[in-house]
C-alpha cells in the first residue's frame, strides 16, 4: 500500500485514519470497526464492501494501536 495513498484516505463513513492491515490486505477503520477490502492494489472504499471487524479483531486492533502509542490495553 502506497504510504501517500494511505495519509490522504480516510473512512468514508466517520472520515477517521485508516490503518492498514498488511496481512489481510484491508484498510481498517477502528472507529466504525469496519475492514475496507483492497483489490489489485485499488482500496474499496463502499460501505456494502466493508466487512465489521468481529469482537476478536476489535480486541486485537486496540492492542495493535497502544502498542504503537506505548498505552496498555485494559484486559
Amino acid at each position: 500500500m502506497d504510504r501517500r495513498l494511505l495519509d490522504i484516505l480516510v473512512c468514508p463513513i466517520c472520515k477517521s485514519q485508516l490503518r492498514y492491515d498488511r496481512q489481510r490486505n484491508e484498510l481498517i477503520c477502528t472507529a466504525d470497526r469496519l475492514a475496507y477490502p483492497i483489490k489489485d492494489g485499488i482500496p474499496i472504499m463502499l460501505e456494502s464492501a466493508a466487512r465489521e471487524l468481529s469482537s476478536g479483531e476489535q480486541s486485537s486492533q486496540a492492542a495493535v494501536r497502544a502498542a504503537a502509542t506505548g498505552h496498555e490495553v485494559a484486559p
